[in-house]
């Protein structure tokens, strides 16, 4: 699992590469993952976006976002509350 913040250039940036704004978040792992490290699910929250990630690859995992509501819909549902 990756301890440190993930930084990448807003698209809001220039391509000049002198003026940037650069965000981070921090990757956090699923309480329901695995406790050998091995087999995690991690998720990134941002304030509208949640970025999901498998952490076997770490920084090289693929990852996919959703919107913060539709993350919102789902755990309720996998918490059988929707």
């Amino acid at each position: 699992m990756s301890t440190g913040l993930t930084w990448f250039k807003s698209s809001y940036s220039g391509t000049e590469g002198g003026n940037c704004l650069e965000v981070a978040f921090d990757w956090r792992k699923s309480t329901h993952s695995d406790a050998s490290d091995n087999n995690c699910v991690e998720v990134a929250a941002c304030p509208h976006t949640i970025h999901i990630r498998d952490s076997k690859l770490g920084s090289r995992s693929p990852r996919f976002a959703v919107p913060a509501a539709a993350w919102d819909a789902f755990v309720s549902h996998a918490r059988g509350q929707g």
